[in-house]
């Protein structure tokens, strides 16, 4: 079984196209880079799967669940991160994760929060606002969200984004680890060198469209990539 599945899936707002009928399937285990531009489609395409944007025609799978059909399902195997790190200002990080832990109906999940604020570096900012922390702290926080209720599928859209060092290392060795475990990773970026670092398989979105898949860490995929920027830069 695929742990995601997308049959041409589109997406307009108004008259923009968005999305143009992405099919793409990922393996249980994969770790997918998918690149492109802003506003290639990248973003919108994540949001779908993370079950935050209706998709305007197609069909996607997560595990085998429809999310049209079975939303809040779907949701129990996914965890997504992007520059929005859905987190509550005004609760600090404890009440934060407990809450989310209510919403995914985790059992005694203190050794779990606890676990995590440790993982990310948080422990001395444990009782403190959210809204007083740093972008980077901000980020350390929503990667202990994405990972609280164990996820078989991680969605992580640019998410090196605003991370300080110490940060980084902790998400690529989460990354290494869950990818070790078995888990599912779909990365988006603009970078190629950061998102071949962990990456199994690797994509290319342009236009709403994917238009390369392959393996990672090949001469392919970086011919590839040269070539779709290029053709950007002379458009």
């Amino acid at each position: 079984m695929f742990a995601l599945e997308s049959d041409d899936i589109r997406k307009t707002f108004g008259h923009f196209t968005a999305l143009a009928g992405v099919t793409l399937n990922v393996e249980r285990g994969e770790f997918l880079a998918l690149f492109g531009r802003n506003g290639a489609g990248k973003t919108t395409f994540l949001k779908i799967a993370a079950t935050l944007v209706r998709h305007t025609h197609g069909k996607l799978r997560v595990e085998g669940v429809d999310i049209s059909d079975e939303p809040e399902k779907a949701r129990r195997y996914i965890g997504f991160l992007s520059h929005n790190t859905y987190v509550y200002r005004d609760l600090n990080p404890v009440e934060n994760l407990r809450f989310f832990a209510r919403l995914y109906g985790l059992k005694d999940p203190e050794h779990r929060i606890e676990s995590l604020l440790d993982r990310v570096g948080l422990q001395r900012r444990r009782s403190d606002p959210v809204r007083g922390f740093s972008r980077g702290l901000h980020q350390r926080l929503g990667i202990a969200r994405v990972m609280l209720h164990d996820p078989s599928l991680i969605l992580l859209d640019e998410p090196y984004t605003g991370l300080d060092a110490h940060a980084v290392e902790t998400l690529d060795q989460m990354l290494d680890e869950a990818s070790a475990a078995g888990k599912t990773i779909i990365l988006t970026t603009h970078d190629l060198e950061q998102g071949l670092r962990g990456a199994t398989r690797a994509a290319i979105i342009d236009r709403g469209k994917i238009v390369f898949t392959g393996a990672a860490n090949t001469a392919a995929i970086r011919e590839a990539y040269a070539s779709y920027i290029r053709v950007g830069v002379s458009r």
